[in-house]
């Protein structure tokens, strides 16, 4: 599986962004899928995950303004970022996580980079 994500970039404060992160593979329907954020300084911490029914998961810190959405004919996931604030300036990360019957198994991509700032 390989993931592709697009949509960073520079945004002012109270702006919007939307990421989006395609995937290859036929296992994106049966797989939890999310995006996390890291950053300079700190862990990578969970955004939103959407799991293969399609519930939302979000952290705290972003319930109310971001929105995680799936399209699984496109094998792709979003997030909408809406009231940007600069502590989410970070590293945007998809993940898509899949249990292959034994254990779960995490894919990544290669991050986009999300700087909220005037």
């Amino acid at each position: 599986v390989q993931l592709q994500a697009s949509g960073g970039g520079l945004v002012q404060p109270e702006g919007s962004l939307r990421l989006s992160c395609a995937a290859s593979g036929s296992i994106f329907r049966l797989s939890v899928v999310g995006w996390y954020r890291q950053a300079p300084g700190k862990q990578r911490e969970l955004v939103a995950t959407s799991t293969s029914g399609g519930n939302p998961n979000y952290a705290d810190s972003v319930k109310g303004r971001f929105t995680i959405s799936r399209d699984n004919a496109k094998n792709t996931v979003y997030l909408q970022m809406n009231s940007l604030n600069p502590e989410d300036t970070a590293v945007y990360y998809c993940n898509v996580r899949f249990f292959n019957g034994i254990r779960f198994i995490d894919y990544w991509g290669q991050g986009t980079q999300v700087t909220v700032s005037s």
